[in-house]
């Protein structure tokens, strides 16, 4: 935990690994301001979450991401958890796609949840948001979705579901840097006013690519540009 060098003043922490850290994250619910932010989080994430960026033919960038990373920055964990299951179910509710399948919400809680402990009462840097959004496009798009989207086919539509999906791995590999690219600049454009008006307590001075924050996204561009070379010519 960061010393405080002002008595009163806010606490920010290098590890969500503390008991005071996930203090701090449930009294979140007892805050009014807090929870109608959280609100406005929910309503705009499903609202969003049909619009996308073109990219390039069959690849889009979903601009909800970027709600679920300002959101989880300002209410921490606790409160994320919440917010995304009711945001995953108003979202089926009233934007139906498909059939409802239930397991698919602990997709939605478990990106909230990473963003929220890599952002959440601490210095935001641009490696914390490079590495929250590597997190989320391999351990949860990857490795959490597969087995769910195996389970949704098999048990819902009753169809095969390949669990080495080239498509989709060759997909998070290729936007992974350009998403963290987009959310450092969305985010040093937001928390100047954030924290002016209370809500987030680190600065966006920190928000600048270093050589190490480039040379790993430039890594994983060329692997994302290899992995849609090789699937290209195994096709």
């Amino acid at each position: 935990m960061y010393p405080n060098k002002e008595a009163g003043k806010p606490r920010l922490f290098k590890t969500p690994f503390s008991r005071a850290y996930w203090l701090q994250a449930a009294s979140e619910f007892k805050s009014l301001k807090t929870l109608l932010f959280a609100a406005l989080m929910i309503a705009l994430r499903v609202a969003l979450k049909s619009v996308s960026i073109p990219i390039a033919a069959n690849l889009r960038i979903n601009v909800a991401f970027f709600i679920n990373a300002f959101g989880a920055m300002v209410f921490g964990p606790v409160v994320a958890i919440a917010a995304a299951a009711v945001s995953d179910t108003l979202g089926c509710l009233l934007f139906p796609t498909g059939v409802y399948f239930f397991p698919f919400i602990f997709v939605e809680i478990a990106g909230s949840l990473i963003f929220a402990l890599f952002l959440y009462r601490t210095e935001v840097t641009a490696l914390r948001v490079t590495l929250s959004r590597f997190c989320i496009d391999f351990f949860v798009n990857i490795v959490l979705n597969t087995p769910i989207m195996w389970a949704y086919y098999q048990v819902v539509l009753g169809r095969h579901y390949a669990i080495f999906d080239g498509l989709r791995i060759v997909k998070n590999l290729v936007l992974f840097p350009l998403e963290s690219v987009l959310l450092v600049l969305f985010l040093r454009t937001v928390i100047p006013p954030l924290q002016k008006l209370g809500f987030v307590y680190s600065g966006a001075d920190k928000l600048r690519f270093t050589r190490k924050n480039v040379v790993f996204l430039a890594a994983m561009a060329v692997l994302g540009a290899a992995a849609v070379a090789v699937y290209a010519l195994t096709r």
